[in-house]
């Protein structure tokens, strides 16, 4: 079965199939994914710092649509294009605030989990940038971004439109 299509000898853009409509198949799960998501963006974090942080952990889990997603939201919100483009190498760039560096950090400790706990050195350069809400909010966040991507990249639901359209 191919999961995309496209005219193989043409300039057509390759679209991938949804999978699996989980959200349509689903919805009383849907339902109360969105409204986990609503109260995780309830928060006294910068929206700027979460939109990275959504746009890092979907790079890393292999979500197209939710890369997409946040990075637009991320430009909308006023971040710069130089900025997402370094955001797969951050620690290598002086593009980041100290805190980024720790949320971001953070978000890949957390988004890898399965290769590795989460140590206390990881854990206490976050604690030293945010407080103690700031950080349950933001492993909140981060969670909340980890569900929608294991959503996305599994199941495919959400359909991306072709550049140009």
């Amino acid at each position: 079965m191919t999961t995309e299509t496209a005219d193989r000898n043409s300039n057509t853009p390759v679209v991938p199939t949804v999978r699996l409509a989980v959200d349509k198949l689903a919805p009383h799960i849907n339902r109360a994914m969105n409204a986990l998501d609503a109260a995780a963006r309830e928060v006294s974090l910068e929206a700027p710092l979460l939109e990275l942080v959504r746009a890092r952990a979907s790079q890393l889990n292999g979500c197209a649509y939710c890369v997409d997603t946040h990075s637009k939201d991320a430009r909308d919100g006023g971040e710069s294009e130089r900025r997402l483009y370094a955001l797969p190498v951050w620690r290598e760039t002086p593009f980041f605030t100290a805190r980024e560096r720790a949320a971001l950090e953070l978000t890949e400790a957390v988004t890898r989990l399965a290769d590795h706990h989460i140590g206390d050195e990881v854990y206490g350069r976050a604690a030293a940038h945010f407080t103690d809400k700031e950080l349950a909010e933001l492993i909140w966040a981060i969670t909340v971004i980890n569900a929608w991507n294991r959503l996305g990249a599994t199941g495919r639901p959400w359909p991306l439109d072709p550049i140009g359209a």
